[in-house]
């Protein structure tokens, strides 16, 4: 992230330092509307629309995954809740003396038959 915002810094300086360079006057022209003004100020306005497009077009995946990132924290939360139950139902379990087996009905009988 800082390594973007660095290269942002860089790429406004040297588009900035392009621009003051270029101050010829030109003239726009988009259908019927016209504007007279310096080529620095054009390559600007030109720039910031440009980054204005690219942040609109971008935040609604950047929003989609902020969202499916605060939903797996969420279900990860609750894994790990559940692993934390589980572990200490297993500590209970494995502390309570072990029961005796019951003998089975078949085996009870064979003994009965055999005294």
């Amino acid at each position: 992230m800082q390594l973007l915002f660095i290269l942002g810094i860089v790429f406004a300086i040297v588009a900035v330092t392009f621009a003051l360079q270029n101050d010829a006057a030109v003239t726009v022209a988009l259908g019927f509307w016209h504007f007279d003004g310096s080529l620095a100020v054009v390559l600007l306005l030109a720039i910031g629309l440009g980054a204005l497009i690219a942040g609109l077009v971008s935040s609604p995946g950047m929003i989609s995954a902020q969202w499916a990132t605060a939903r797996l924290r969420r279900r990860l939360a609750d894994v790990e809740q559940s692993n934390a139950e589980l572990e200490r139902r297993m500590r209970e379990l494995r502390a309570q003396p072990p029961q005796p087996k019951l003998a089975s009905v078949p085996a009870a009988e064979e003994k009965l038959r055999s005294a």
